[in-house]
Protein backbone atom coordinates (compact mmCIF):
# COMPACT_ATOMS: atom_id res chain seq x y z
CA UNK A 1 0.00 0.00 0.00
CA UNK A 2 2.68 2.45 0.99
CA UNK A 3 3.08 5.72 2.84
CA UNK A 4 1.52 8.02 0.24
CA UNK A 5 -1.71 6.03 0.03
CA UNK A 6 -2.05 5.89 3.81
CA UNK A 7 -1.57 9.66 4.00
CA UNK A 8 -4.20 10.15 1.29
CA UNK A 9 -6.65 7.97 3.21
CA UNK A 10 -5.98 9.93 6.41
CA UNK A 11 -6.60 13.20 4.56
CA UNK A 12 -9.92 11.85 3.17
CA UNK A 13 -10.97 10.63 6.63
CA UNK A 14 -10.15 14.06 8.13
CA UNK A 15 -12.25 15.75 5.45
CA UNK A 16 -15.14 13.30 5.83
CA UNK A 17 -15.17 13.94 9.59
CA UNK A 18 -15.12 17.71 9.09
CA UNK A 19 -11.74 17.96 10.77
CA UNK A 20 -8.85 20.24 9.89
CA UNK A 21 -6.34 18.89 7.39
CA UNK A 22 -3.26 17.70 9.25
CA UNK A 23 -5.04 17.31 12.59
CA UNK A 24 -4.17 13.59 12.70
CA UNK A 25 -0.57 12.48 13.15
CA UNK A 26 0.54 9.26 11.47
CA UNK A 27 2.81 7.09 13.60
CA UNK A 28 4.66 4.73 11.26
CA UNK A 29 5.11 1.59 13.37
CA UNK A 30 8.65 0.47 12.58
CA UNK A 31 9.01 -2.36 15.14
CA UNK A 32 10.91 -5.38 13.76
CA UNK A 33 11.25 -3.73 10.37
CA UNK A 34 14.63 -3.96 8.61
CA UNK A 35 16.66 -0.76 8.58
CA UNK A 36 16.42 -0.43 4.80
CA UNK A 37 12.62 -0.28 4.97
CA UNK A 38 12.75 2.34 7.71
CA UNK A 39 15.30 4.36 5.76
CA UNK A 40 13.06 4.25 2.67
CA UNK A 41 10.19 5.81 4.65
CA UNK A 42 12.55 8.41 6.12
CA UNK A 43 13.70 9.23 2.60
CA UNK A 44 10.07 9.86 1.65
CA UNK A 45 10.08 12.60 4.27
CA UNK A 46 8.17 10.94 7.08
CA UNK A 47 9.48 11.75 10.56
CA UNK A 48 7.16 10.21 13.19
CA UNK A 49 7.69 6.55 14.10
CA UNK A 50 6.51 4.10 16.74
CA UNK A 51 8.42 1.34 18.51
CA UNK A 52 7.25 -1.42 20.86
CA UNK A 53 10.48 -2.16 22.70
CA UNK A 54 13.03 0.09 24.33
CA UNK A 55 16.00 -2.12 23.41
CA UNK A 56 15.08 -2.28 19.74
CA UNK A 57 14.63 1.49 19.58
CA UNK A 58 17.96 2.03 21.34
CA UNK A 59 19.73 0.01 18.66
CA UNK A 60 18.00 1.70 15.75
CA UNK A 61 17.16 5.34 16.28
CA UNK A 62 20.31 7.13 17.52
CA UNK A 63 21.91 6.41 14.12
CA UNK A 64 18.88 7.49 12.12
CA UNK A 65 18.61 10.71 14.17
CA UNK A 66 22.16 11.58 13.12
CA UNK A 67 21.24 11.17 9.45
CA UNK A 68 17.78 12.79 9.45
CA UNK A 69 16.58 16.01 11.07
CA UNK A 70 13.32 16.26 12.94
CA UNK A 71 12.82 12.57 13.75
CA UNK A 72 10.36 11.77 16.53
CA UNK A 73 9.93 8.30 18.01
CA UNK A 74 7.04 7.27 20.25
CA UNK A 75 6.94 4.22 22.50
CA UNK A 76 3.67 2.42 21.80
CA UNK A 77 4.44 -0.89 23.54
CA UNK A 78 4.51 -1.80 27.23
CA UNK A 79 7.18 -0.20 29.40
CA UNK A 80 8.90 -2.05 32.24
CA UNK A 81 9.66 0.19 35.19
CA UNK A 82 13.38 -0.69 35.08
CA UNK A 83 13.59 0.63 31.49
CA UNK A 84 11.90 3.94 32.29
CA UNK A 85 15.01 6.12 32.41
CA UNK A 86 16.25 4.79 29.08
CA UNK A 87 12.80 5.24 27.53
CA UNK A 88 12.59 8.85 28.70
CA UNK A 89 15.89 9.53 26.99
CA UNK A 90 14.88 7.82 23.72
CA UNK A 91 11.27 8.81 23.07
CA UNK A 92 9.39 12.05 22.51
CA UNK A 93 6.19 10.40 23.78
CA UNK A 94 5.17 7.30 25.72
CA UNK A 95 1.70 5.91 24.85
CA UNK A 96 1.62 3.08 27.38
CA UNK A 97 1.41 4.61 30.86
CA UNK A 98 -0.76 1.92 32.38
CA UNK A 99 -0.22 1.69 36.14
CA UNK A 100 0.55 3.84 39.20
CA UNK A 101 4.01 2.33 39.77
CA UNK A 102 5.14 3.36 36.29
CA UNK A 103 3.66 6.84 36.65
CA UNK A 104 5.52 7.35 39.93
CA UNK A 105 8.79 6.17 38.37
CA UNK A 106 8.36 8.57 35.44
CA UNK A 107 7.57 11.42 37.83
CA UNK A 108 10.65 10.74 39.96
CA UNK A 109 12.98 10.63 36.97
CA UNK A 110 11.36 13.70 35.41
CA UNK A 111 12.10 15.63 38.59
CA UNK A 112 15.72 14.45 38.48
CA UNK A 113 16.39 15.31 34.85
CA UNK A 114 14.05 18.28 34.47
CA UNK A 115 12.31 16.89 31.39
CA UNK A 116 9.60 14.41 30.46
CA UNK A 117 8.19 12.99 27.23
CA UNK A 118 4.53 13.58 26.43
CA UNK A 119 2.45 10.86 28.06
CA UNK A 120 -0.62 8.95 26.96
CA UNK A 121 -2.48 6.84 29.50
CA UNK A 122 -3.40 3.40 28.19
CA UNK A 123 -7.01 2.45 28.90
CA UNK A 124 -8.06 -1.20 28.70
CA UNK A 125 -11.41 -0.37 27.09
CA UNK A 126 -12.28 -4.03 26.58
CA UNK A 127 -11.44 -4.91 30.20
CA UNK A 128 -9.37 -7.83 28.90
CA UNK A 129 -7.45 -9.59 31.68
CA UNK A 130 -4.43 -10.31 29.47
CA UNK A 131 -4.09 -6.72 28.25
CA UNK A 132 -2.35 -3.76 29.89
CA UNK A 133 -4.09 -0.52 30.72
CA UNK A 134 -6.22 1.01 33.45
CA UNK A 135 -9.86 -0.04 33.50
CA UNK A 136 -12.36 2.55 32.24
CA UNK A 137 -13.85 2.87 35.73
CA UNK A 138 -10.40 3.72 37.14
CA UNK A 139 -9.31 6.08 34.36
CA UNK A 140 -10.53 9.37 35.87
CA UNK A 141 -8.75 8.68 39.15
CA UNK A 142 -5.52 7.65 37.44
CA UNK A 143 -5.52 10.73 35.20
CA UNK A 144 -5.96 12.89 38.31
CA UNK A 145 -3.15 11.00 40.07
CA UNK A 146 -0.78 11.59 37.15
CA UNK A 147 -1.66 15.27 36.98
CA UNK A 148 -1.07 15.51 40.70
CA UNK A 149 2.52 14.42 40.04
CA UNK A 150 2.91 17.19 37.40
CA UNK A 151 3.15 14.65 34.60
CA UNK A 152 2.51 16.01 31.08
CA UNK A 153 -0.54 13.89 30.22
CA UNK A 154 -1.26 14.56 26.54
CA UNK A 155 -4.08 12.08 26.11
CA UNK A 156 -5.28 8.48 26.15
CA UNK A 157 -4.48 5.33 24.16
CA UNK A 158 -6.38 2.10 23.58
CA UNK A 159 -6.10 -1.17 21.66
CA UNK A 160 -9.61 -2.57 21.12
CA UNK A 161 -10.31 -6.30 21.43
CA UNK A 162 -9.80 -8.08 18.12
CA UNK A 163 -13.31 -9.60 18.12
CA UNK A 164 -15.34 -6.47 18.87
CA UNK A 165 -16.32 -3.41 16.84
CA UNK A 166 -13.44 -0.97 17.34
CA UNK A 167 -15.68 2.09 17.01
CA UNK A 168 -17.35 1.29 20.34
CA UNK A 169 -13.96 1.39 22.05
CA UNK A 170 -12.84 4.53 20.22
CA UNK A 171 -16.06 6.27 21.31
CA UNK A 172 -15.52 5.18 24.92
CA UNK A 173 -11.92 6.46 24.91
CA UNK A 174 -13.03 9.79 23.42
CA UNK A 175 -15.71 10.14 26.10
CA UNK A 176 -13.21 9.52 28.93
CA UNK A 177 -10.78 12.00 27.37
CA UNK A 178 -13.41 14.70 26.92
CA UNK A 179 -14.65 14.60 30.49
CA UNK A 180 -11.05 14.92 31.70
CA UNK A 181 -10.18 17.81 29.38
CA UNK A 182 -7.74 15.78 27.27
CA UNK A 183 -7.57 16.22 23.50
CA UNK A 184 -4.97 13.57 22.60
CA UNK A 185 -6.39 10.26 21.38
CA UNK A 186 -3.94 7.56 20.28
CA UNK A 187 -6.23 5.04 18.62
CA UNK A 188 -6.66 3.30 15.31
CA UNK A 189 -4.35 0.96 13.41
CA UNK A 190 -4.03 -0.32 9.84
CA UNK A 191 -7.49 -1.92 9.66
CA UNK A 192 -9.57 0.71 11.44
CA UNK A 193 -7.83 4.09 11.44
CA UNK A 194 -10.57 5.78 9.39
CA UNK A 195 -13.12 4.86 12.06
CA UNK A 196 -10.75 6.19 14.72
CA UNK A 197 -10.34 9.49 12.87
CA UNK A 198 -14.13 9.85 12.59
CA UNK A 199 -14.29 9.51 16.39
CA UNK A 200 -11.52 12.00 17.16
CA UNK A 201 -8.15 10.22 16.91
CA UNK A 202 -5.18 12.57 16.95
CA UNK A 203 -2.56 9.82 16.50
CA UNK A 204 -3.04 6.67 14.39
CA UNK A 205 -0.56 3.78 14.44
CA UNK A 206 0.05 2.09 11.09
CA UNK A 207 2.77 -0.48 10.43
CA UNK A 208 2.53 -3.22 7.83
CA UNK A 209 0.39 -1.15 5.46
CA UNK A 210 3.36 1.25 5.17
CA UNK A 211 6.37 -1.06 5.49
CA UNK A 212 5.04 -4.41 4.32
CA UNK A 213 4.74 -7.56 6.41
CA UNK A 214 6.92 -7.66 9.49
CA UNK A 215 10.20 -9.51 9.37
CA UNK A 216 10.82 -11.13 12.78
CA UNK A 217 14.41 -10.82 13.87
Amino acid sequence: MGLSEIKERIARAEADAGRDAGSVQLIAVSKVQPDERVRAVLNEGHRLFGENKVQEAAGKWPGFRQDYDGVQVHLIGPLQSNKTRQAMDLFEAIHSVDRPKLAKTIARIAQEIGACPELFIQVNTGEEPQKAGVLPADADGFIAECRGMDLPVRGLMCIPPVDEAPSLHFALLAKIAARNGLDGLSMGMSDDFEQAIALGATHVRVGSAIFGARVPG
